[in-house]
């Protein structure tokens, strides 16, 4: 995953306001006691740090692939 990607899911599952507040704030034990921001400067890989904000933030399993998008034609 590409650090837009992480992003993109961020602002998609918590809208593009909040998703930065989360990243700046919400500490995550599974990537090092970090937060997102922190993480993601630190090299962890923007995967990892998505599925452990999914799971902290309790983002149902169904959307931690985010939201369908329609193929373009």
């Amino acid at each position: 995953m590409r650090v837009s990607e992480f992003w993109r899911l961020m602002d998609d599952e918590f809208s593009p306001a909040y998703s930065r507040v989360v990243a700046r704030d919400l500490v995550l034990s599974g990537v090092g006691g970090n937060t997102a921001s922190e993480a993601l400067r630190a090299g962890f890989e923007p995967r990892d740090i998505w599925l452990e904000v999914c799971r902290v933030q309790d983002v149902p399993p169904s959307r931690w692939l985010g939201r369908d998008i329609a193929p373009k034609n």
